[in-house]
């Protein structure tokens, strides 16, 4: 589909399954339980657990729900059928979620196959340089990793990660995968590695009650704005809207507009800078936007990103007064969640907390969109700015290809480690726990074409209304036409850490943009030449499908 076409025929997409019963019910029914019947049982009964609206989720959820998702191990395996088998994992202890879930969500399988799981944790701005020590020195010291797929360069190319049995690929149901996490996501040289538990991409998350405000567009009218006060469907909106907001109320409270996280966060903040320039800088003509495909040329002193950058200047006076020191967790977690600010760019972690985490003071205030789109897009191939027909461009950003379980090659082998350690990733990665974690707090968002069900997320306690906007934002950016899909080239890394500490010296007023724009692409150069040029070519393309 061309990008015209979808920005003109782009409507709300609604799909709706077979209605799980809602009553809970155990994963083997009577024996006039049809298979089918059985899984929308299971699937309706854990999305009851606590129950959307009745606080957290805690640890003995998570225990409950691992436990009535462990059907497709007990066909596979016998009881104690791994016993005295040790396995090291390493991810995440980010937000209370993510390796702290995955303890309670694996207790029933480790306490049935009988495996002892070792739990490395790692904070989420120590996670990149614990990882590429490991990968640079060929020490690895875990047997299961949580990865995200912009790491399959460093690890699965240099042979540290284990090939996926077929046994494992049959217990996922792998078709159920969205198509832009399908390969060669998750594989290398052809050969599959990763068990996806989370699709990526930013959406835009803003407070509906801030734009449906009668006070604020009368002040917005006199102010002298043309266009009626409304929700920001491009960046050059978001940021008048930003400025306007600087010193108003609402609800007696101070009003602020977008949120920039500033500080840095292990590479990971360079994504909240691409959401800003994916607009700007992915053309829709030119599959890339980061580097130039043919040389490795950085883009990120281009005009397109350039502009990203002073826009993050130019709006920062008007947000919160210690903008400088958050980073995004505190945007998502502390501020947005909490009350402040009215528009954010985040990973699909916002939407599933709105309703279920205990710190949100927003339920029934958001709603959701693709990232905002710009009046014009540079064009790198002439240089120029280009104003497209269809109107403003739109480039969601499918920042960071989503988590995935690993198993390293370290098990191969001893063949009874070497069946524990991908047992214990297919069921983290199983169709039914994707579900449950996409719904509560998780550090996960949607993956699967089978949790576009809205009437799934209904019969939990969701907004019918509220849900299918949430949805509608990830599935539409899943399969935009013009997406900024994510290099998975080996270094990736260290081009966004360096960027980061650049863009912090930028924020603060130290470096002018374009001079700082320039020192991150000199040194995304000197990264490239010690890499190996021609490999990071070849590789670029292959993953933007050229």
């Amino acid at each position: 589909m061309k990008v015209q076409e979808y920005n003109l025929i782009m409507n709300r997409r609604e799909l709706l399954g077979t209605a799980a019963a809602a009553g809970a019910v155990a994963v083997t029914g009577a024996a006039t339980t049809t298979p089918a019947a059985a899984a929308d049982d299971l699937r309706a009964a854990i999305l009851k657990i606590p129950g959307v609206g009745k606080g957290q989720p805690t640890d003995a959820d998570w225990q409950k729900v691992g436990e009535m998702c462990l059907g497709p191990t007990k066909e596979m395996f016998k009881q104690g059928e791994f016993a005295g088998v040790e396995l090291s994992f390493m991810g995440l202890n980010n937000q209370n979620v993510h390796n702290v879930l995955f303890r309670g969500l694996s207790k029933a399988w480790a306490d049935y196959t009988g495996v002892k799981i070792n739990w490395i944790d790692l904070a989420q701005a120590d996670y990149n340089a614990r990882l590429q020590q490991s990968i640079a020195t060929k020490t690895v010291d875990f047997d299961v990793i949580e990865m995200g797929a912009p790491f399959e360069g460093d690890v699965c190319g240099k042979g540290l990660a284990s090939v996926m049995p077929d046994w494992v690929k049959k217990q996922l149901d792998m078709d159920d995968i969205v198509n832009y996490l399908k390969p060669p996501v998750g594989t290398w040289d052809g050969k599959q590695y990763r068990v996806t538990v989370d699709g990526d991409c930013h959406n835009f998350n803003y407070r509906s009650d801030v734009f449906a405000d009668k006070g604020l567009a009368d002040e917005w009218a006199k102010a002298g704005n043309k266009e009626p006060w409304g929700v920001p469907k491009t960046w050059q909106q978001v940021n008048a809207a930003t400025k306007f907001l600087k010193g108003k109320k609402i609800g007696g409270q101070d009003a602020y507009g977008y949120l920039d996280p500033c500080k840095g966060w292990g590479g990971f903040g360079f994504y909240f800078l691409e959401s800003r320039a994916t607009a700007y800088a992915k053309h829709p003509d030119d599959k890339a936007w980061l580097f130039d495909a043919d040389t490795m040329k950085p883009r990120v002193n281009n005009p397109a990103f350039v502009r990203a950058i002073q826009d993050v200047v130019d709006c920062l006076p008007s947000e919160p007064a210690d903008q400088l020191n958050a980073d995004p967790g505190t945007t998502g977690f502390q501020q947005f969640l909490a009350g402040t600010g009215s528009m954010l760019s985040w990973w699909g972690d916002i939407g599933s907390n709105v309703n279920t985490n205990d710190s949100s003071v927003i339920q029934g205030k958001t709603a959701f969109d693709i990232l905002p789109g710009s009046d014009d897009v540079y064009n790198a191939k002439t240089g120029k700015w280009d104003k497209l027909a269809s109107g403003p461009n739109y480039s969601p950003n499918l920042a960071y290809l989503g988590w995935g379980v690993y198993v390293m090659a370290r098990v191969d082998a001893d063949e009874k480690k070497h069946k524990a350690a991908w047992s214990l990733a297919a069921h983290l990665g199983g169709k039914d726990i994707a579900l449950w974690m996409a719904a509560y707090p998780s550090g996960f968002q949607c993956y699967r074409n089978s949790q576009h069900n809205v009437d799934e997320w209904v019969n939990a306690g969701y907004d019918k209304a509220f849900i299918s906007n949430y949805l509608d934002s990830q599935f539409n950016s899943y399969n935009h036409p013009n997406g900024a899909v994510e290099p998975r080239i080996p270094g990736i890394f260290q081009y966004y850490s360096t960027a980061e500490d650049i863009l912090a010296q930028i924020y603060a007023g130290k470096v002018k943009v374009q001079e700082g724009a320039d020192q991150i692409a000199a040194a995304w150069e000197k990264i490239t030449d010690q890499l190996g040029r021609d490999s990071q070519i070849k590789l670029y393309k292959a993953s933007l499908g050229l």
